[in-house]
Formats: C-alpha cells, structure tokens, sequence
C-alpha cells in the first residue's frame, strides 16, 4: 500500500492519450468483490443513470448493451479477491466491446493479476532515498533553496528513513 498504483492509475485514465475510449469507468473495489454490486456501479457510471435493478443477469444485460460494440476503458481499483468464477461472472459483459478495449486492475497481489488473465503487469517499486527527498522536497518547500537551512541532512535522513520509499508516505 501507498506505493503508487492507484495514482498511476488515475494518470492513465485522465490522460490524453485514453481519449478514444468511451465509455470510461472507475470503480473502486477493496475487498469486498460483490458481482452485483460492481457491475451495478460500471452500469451506472457508463450510462451516468441511476440503475433500480435487483438481479444480476439484468444488470448485467444492461451492461453488455451499453458496452456493444464500444472501445471501453474500466479501471477495477485496489482488487484484493482471488477467487477466479467470480472474475469470468463480472467479465463477461466485457466480451461484447470492440476490439482494444481495456481493463486496468490495481492490486497488492500478483495472484489477483494472474486470475485477471493480465498478459502485462507493472510491480511499482519503493523509491530510492534520493527520489524520496527530492519528492518531499517538491511538496514540503515547494523546490525553494532549502540549503540555507540549518539540520538539513538530518532532516533528510528523517524524512527518508520514515517514509520507506513510499509516495503516498511523502
């Protein structure tokens, strides 16, 4: 956790080169991977409706109606389930976009990116002590000359020793 997936993330689905893909859909999972529940959220935020439906399969059918056709962004955020049948359920609306369609997945675990059926991965790595202090530098001083200040370094060492390499941490 705080090692930077969900802002990656976000920077993909924001930027400018994703502007092709509509519809365009976040949903934020956690550990709670309820089916009904998620496609329920991918419904509504596709169609920007409030969706009443109370069965699966409807909410579903809906889905793959909105999703016919259509070159589709979905990012699934923070997946911790690893449990494969309850994937193929959600996916299987996702089968009917047209071809370049994509669904990104943030996770802690690489088993939950196997069960995906990802054919790339990217492990985010802790940053390195120098790239730590220079990002606190930047949101701490604002990149104002800080070598004036006197404890500096151990200012430094603090910072980056309680930080462990971690951007959200920063």
């Amino acid at each position: 956790g705080g090692v930077g997936k969900t802002t990656l993330a976000r920077q993909v689905y924001k930027d400018e080169a994703v502007k092709d893909f509509n519809p365009k859909a976040w949903v934020c999972i956690s550990d709670d991977f309820d089916v009904f529940r998620i496609s329920k959220a991918i419904l509504e935020t596709i169609t920007c409706k409030a969706c009443n439906l109370n069965d699966l399969n409807q909410v579903q059918l809906q889905l793959k109606d909105a999703l016919i056709g259509k070159k589709f962004l979905l990012v699934l955020d923070d997946v911790w389930n690893k449990n494969y049948e309850l994937w193929e359920t959600l996916r299987s609306p996702f089968m009917y976009g047209s071809p370049g369609s994509k669904v990104i997945v943030t996770t802690r675990h690489k088993e939950v990116a196997s069960i995906m059926g990802s054919s790339d991965f990217c492990r985010l790595k802790f940053l390195s002590d120098d790239d730590c202090w220079s990002l606190f530098k930047k949101h701490a001083f604002q990149n104002k000359d800080i070598n004036a200040h006197r404890n500096m370094q151990l200012i430094r060492e603090r910072v980056v020793d309680k930080c462990r390499g971690l951007p959200l941490a920063l």
